[in-house]
């Protein structure tokens, strides 16, 4: 079917005007609409009409306000998604589903320390070892973290909730299992952290928020359960920025172990600040926008932020439908294929997750693959541009040819409002009944009134945004049929927000330090669900720098 362009103007600014008014009034159920409202409502979408065409609009804005009233009254809980789902697959697009055995790195040869502490900052292929030969258990590796997390988690303001009594059952569990030789794998005994999204049974959830600082979910996340059934031990739930924006959340202001001056970045806050400061082995976090990269960034650490649609989010906070992606951080890139290697793949409840194989092999000889690099966004990022330099020309150095490529070319900028718009209505009822009064930020720039300005995108802007995000998936479709991975700064140009627009995997790790002493990273982009590709590069870069060993130095 198909409607006159001037139709499908009127049920825009029906949208917005009748938005504009219950936004104001929400517990008001009818309301005398006027042309002069109307008129107001088309000066904030770039619209204009006459008085005619303002009074015809007038019975379908009220049948669209009380539509709205209707809607409102079912209280939508968090976890329910839209029936609508964004597909990261460009068109015609088929993937090998092959399955191949998951290849570790050779084990290394370890000893027991003389001291517990010393495997603070250890590998999970170190740590996973030592238990495996059970030259420690994971009672003491548990131990040793909660100790850690008691002793600097205050000051780094990182921790949520101290999960004790549940890291000692599983740890007891590990152990017991280890000895009668049912070993799980590399995970199994190793103590990790959550991100404060994630549900834990018999643990608040508190989203980092004021309002939800009580919250207790009664189920444990997808990724939770897979984490347990890997012989994972959860020590704690960490810090997020409320409602996963920056690192401030109620709690206080996480920070980073390398400069306590400065907050961790966020959203995954807790979860990079932790690992880099060896509170616990692994982490995991999550990224709609930069929440994995950023933090990673700040506090030295490495982060995987999978393909979109890879690993389950069921019981996770949504805050996009479209572009939340759930993820680890950890020390090492191999660390970061251990963890993911048990936590991706359909779980009947996300319907936006693919049964697709991660077939992991660290071996990758890099003069074999086609590399690309943005070149232009190297040269404009004058910030780390000695950091950025050295990086090319390690891996040139290795053996790799990289080849120059130029992202797609659209207002990717413009297509965030997706975000915007659906994290609105993650968040309705707390804008609606002014709650979102509660959360501590209360600037611009913040949630509160993100949410708000978020009620006036017009649903057609919202559907146009996505029809361009269509686009940027077949674009990125045509780049990435020459390319195996691509280099980008972290922060520089659009590669950021386009690629988690686009659903495309990144790994971010450190790769200097600036004349600061703060650490620095450098960004690696894959195909979509080609993780194993993507890690294999990096981990070879990875073994060639020696950023990843330095840790910061805590003094308090």
């Amino acid at each position: 079917m198909r409607f006159h362009n001037s139709r499908i103007l009127v049920l825009v600014v029906c949208a917005a005007s009748a938005v504009m008014f219950s936004a104001v009034y929400p517990q008001q159920k009818s309301a005398n609409l006027t042309r002069e409202l109307v008129a107001a409502a088309e000066q904030l979408l770039g619209l204009q009409f006459n008085e005619a065409k303002r009074d015809s609009m007038l019975a379908d804005l009220q049948d669209n306000l009380e539509s709205y009233r209707k809607l409102r009254e079912l209280h939508l809980n968090n976890s329910v998604p839209p029936v609508l789902s964004f597909n990261p697959i460009p068109a015609g697009m088929k993937f090998d589903a092959r399955r191949k055995p998951f290849v570790m790195s050779p084990a290394p040869r370890v000893s027991a320390p003389a001291q517990i502490e010393d495997l603070a900052f250890a590998s999970i292929g170190t740590l996973a070892e030592l238990l495996r030969t059970r030259k420690v258990t994971s009672t003491q590796l548990m131990q040793m973290y909660l100790a850690r997390l008691k002793k600097y988690g205050p000051k780094l303001e990182c921790v949520i909730t101290l999960t004790e009594e549940l890291a000692l059952k599983q740890a007891a569990a590990a152990d017991a299992e280890i000895a009668a030789g049912k070993y799980r794998g590399p995970l199994h005994g190793i103590p990790y952290g959550a991100k404060d999204l994630l549900a834990a049974r018999n643990y608040k959830t508190t989203w980092g928020s004021v309002p939800y600082k009580e919250q207790v979910i009664d189920q444990d996340a997808t990724v939770v359960q897979r984490l347990e059934a890997a012989g994972a031990v959860l020590v704690a739930k960490l810090t997020l920025g409320e409602l996963a924006w920056g690192d401030v959340w109620f709690g206080g202001k996480t920070r980073n172990p390398w400069n306590l001056e400065q907050g961790s970045s966020g959203s995954s806050a807790g979860s990079a600040s932790a690992t880099a400061a060896g509170l616990l082995a692994f982490a995991i976090g999550s990224e709609t926008y930069g929440s994995i990269v950023s933090p990673a960034t700040r506090c030295g650490v490495t982060g995987l932020r999978p393909t979109y649609g890879r690993v389950s989010r069921a019981g996770a906070m949504a805050l996009s439908w479209s572009m939340d992606k759930l993820g680890p951080i950890c020390r090492t890139v191999e660390d970061c294929a251990l963890v993911f290697n048990a936590i991706y793949g359909p779980d009947g409840l996300d319907q936006t997750v693919l049964d697709l194989p991660f077939n992991y092999n660290p071996k990758v000889k890099l003069s074999t693959l086609r590399i690309g690099y943005l070149h232009k966004d190297f040269a404009h990022d004058s910030t780390f541009r000695a950091t950025n330099e050295a990086t090319l020309a390690k891996l040139r150095e290795l053996g790799a040819q990289l080849i120059p490529i130029e992202l797609p070319n659209l207002p990717v900028a413009a297509m965030s409002l997706t975000l915007s718009a659906e994290a609105a209505a993650a968040f309705d009822e707390l804008t609606l009944s002014g709650k979102d009064d509660l959360l501590v930020r209360q600037i611009k720039n913040a949630w509160p009134n993100a949410f708000r300005s978020a009620r006036f995108i017009p649903a057609v802007e919202y559907v146009q945004a996505n029809r361009a995000r269509y686009v940027l998936v077949q674009e990125m479709a045509r780049l990435m049929q020459n390319i195996d991975v691509y280099l980008a700064p972290a922060f520089e140009g659009d590669n950021l927000l386009l690629t988690n627009l686009s659903g495309h995997p990144c790994v971010v790790m450190p790769n200097g330090f600036n004349a600061k002493g703060s650490p620095t990273s450098i960004t690696f982009v894959g195909r979509l669900y080609d993780e194993a590709t993507l890690l294999a590069v990096a981990k070879a870069y990875q073994d060639a720098t020696p950023f990843h060993l330095k840790h910061p130095t805590l003094q308090f």
